[in-house]
């Protein structure tokens, strides 16, 4: 059976403020589509959300996950859903370790203690062919003003490090990044600055969405940017605009963790 497009179940959740829809078609279909999803993601006229998630059955793993960005467009990795979907699903069966089918591959998920979540975004990619760009460039420093570094987990990403990530005007550098040529997928930007060995302190723009309070994959991205630009260790704490997430890049993949919220379950009907 398939969910009407006009009456579909869901769940809001978010991770440090970046919020999701999550839909459940596991036992139940859901015929998502493009122009759902931008409708879901209308803060005024529909519920609202960074991304939205479906859950699917998966032959392999726990659950398969397929994410949405606000505008509609797919995006194969989204870390902060995964690890509120993790959650979810650990609670829903006492489990605590789970493995997630996604497009970037399934991911490890993890019950990390004190009510966090972990999971294993896997290993980074700095090749300008896997991020993908449009030529052969240094990722690591872009020729772009600001020389930032690019890095896919899974989706791409573009890390500028600057004196004062809380000073940059977001709304009017990020719509630019995320589009330039270089990028024919378009990007994440994240803006950063250190603030100790093992601290950071960074803001996003989201490819597909705008500004959000955080980003897991993003906070990945700009962990790896950083450890290969030799400003911090393996082991960071990252402060975003909607809390503190640690990432650690390990020899099995690039771990994240943090809290997670189950706000409310509700109904689309369209």
């Amino acid at each position: 059976m398939t969910a009407r497009a006009d009456h579909i179940p869901f769940m809001k959740m978010h991770g440090l403020g970046n919020d999701f829809v999550v839909l459940d078609a596991r036992a139940r279909a859901v015929a998502m589509t493009p122009g759902l999803a931008r409708a879901m993601a209308d803060r005024h006229r529909g519920v609202g959300f960074d991304q939205l998630a479906v859950i699917e059955p998966s032959d392999t793993a726990d659950a398969r996950l397929v994410f949405y960005n606000a505008d509609g467009s797919l995006s194969a990795a989204c870390g902060n859903a995964t690890r509120c979907i993790a959650r979810h699903i650990m609670d829903e069966t006492g489990k605590t370790d789970l493995t997630l089918a996604t497009d970037r591959g399934t991911l490890v998920a993890r019950d990390a203690g004190g009510g966090l979540t972990s999971v294993n975004m896997g290993h980074p990619m700095t090749r300008w062919d896997e991020i993908p760009l449009a030529q052969e460039v240094d990722t690591l420093a872009l020729p772009i003003d600001g020389a930032p570094t690019a890095t896919s987990m899974g989706n791409p990403h573009c890390t500028f490090f600057v004196a004062d990530a809380g000073a940059v005007d977001l709304a009017t550098r990020g719509p630019g990044i995320e589009h330039h040529p270089l990028f024919p997928e378009r990007t994440n930007v994240q803006f950063a600055h250190v603030i100790a060995p093992d601290i950071l302190r960074m803001r996003v723009w989201e490819r597909g969405t705008g500004i959000t309070l955080a980003s897991g994959s993003s906070s990945c991205a700009v962990a790896v940017a950083a450890h290969r630009r030799g400003l911090t260790g393996p082991e960071v704490t990252i402060h975003l605009d909607g809390g503190e997430i640690r990432v650690r890049i390990a020899d099995d993949g690039v771990w994240m963790t943090g809290p997670t919220a189950h706000v409310f379950d509700g109904v689309w009907r369209g």
